[in-house]
């Protein structure tokens, strides 16, 4: 046991010289990354790393990539670089999260990109007239409609948030001649960046939640055309 104290003291020096001697380790910067939200997941270079605040590593002549993000509130994207020419790393950074403004103007909902059935006592032109007189109170264009075949679809209808795109339309078809039943669909879709153009369809994926404008019309119809 004596004879190994030394060698393990001497294999420790020759790591330590190792590690100060290479340049990138040496001239390493430290920085304390925080939040304003204690949960909010924290990414660097897309490895998630840790909740409301980590130890960033930035070797030198190299640059990293932090991300902040929490469900309701706008993510955060800051660059670190430890090159000559670059601004030098702060010793600590704290990032002050922000709502996000399209999960503010939106419900989290069960009915979005599903077929609903809506049932009528109604008769058929009735029904379709009164169908169309409540999708065009929330739905400036209707794109095609065919009472015949029991078929209507409106434009989409896009707004633009600080870091999404929603596009939102509906869909009816003809669900049963008999009872009369129609099968509507509330379409809503995201693309996670801002500005996106609504005819990009693949940027879209569907969205879990419905702009609040729109999260009553399928009751409506419901109450109305019973």
């Amino acid at each position: 046991m004596k004879n190994l104290k030394p060698s393990l003291v001497l294999l420790l020096l020759s790591l330590l010289f190792v590690a100060l001697s290479n340049p990138a380790i040496a001239g390493k910067k430290k920085i304390i990354f925080g939040t304003s939200e204690p949960d909010a997941k924290i990414y660097i270079d897309g490895q998630l790393m840790g909740n409301g605040q980590v130890e960033v590593i930035v070797l030198s002549n190299s640059c990293v990539t932090v991300r902040a993000e929490k469900v309701g509130f706008l993510n955060v994207t800051i660059n670190f670089c430890n090159k000559k020419g670059s601004a030098v790393p702060p010793k600590s950074y704290y990032a002050q999260m922000q709502p996000d403004d399209a999960y503010d103007a939106s419900v989290q909902t069960d009915i979005a990109n599903i077929d609903i059935e809506i049932k009528t006592s109604l008769e058929e032109i009735q029904a379709w007239k009164l169908l169309s007189q409540i999708i065009t109170t929330h739905f400036d264009v209707i794109e095609i409609t065919d009472r015949e075949t029991g078929y209507l679809r409106t434009s989409w209808v896009v707004q633009s948030f600080m870091q999404n795109t929603i596009r939102t339309r509906i869909i009816v078809k003809l669900g049963n001649s008999n009872p009369l039943a129609y099968k509507v669909k509330l379409v809503s879709e995201e693309s996670r960046v801002p500005g996106t153009s609504v005819k990009s369809d693949e940027l879209y994926r569907e969205w879990d939640r419905v702009l609040r404008k729109y999260e009553n019309i399928i009751g409506e119809m419901r109450a109305r055309l019973q």
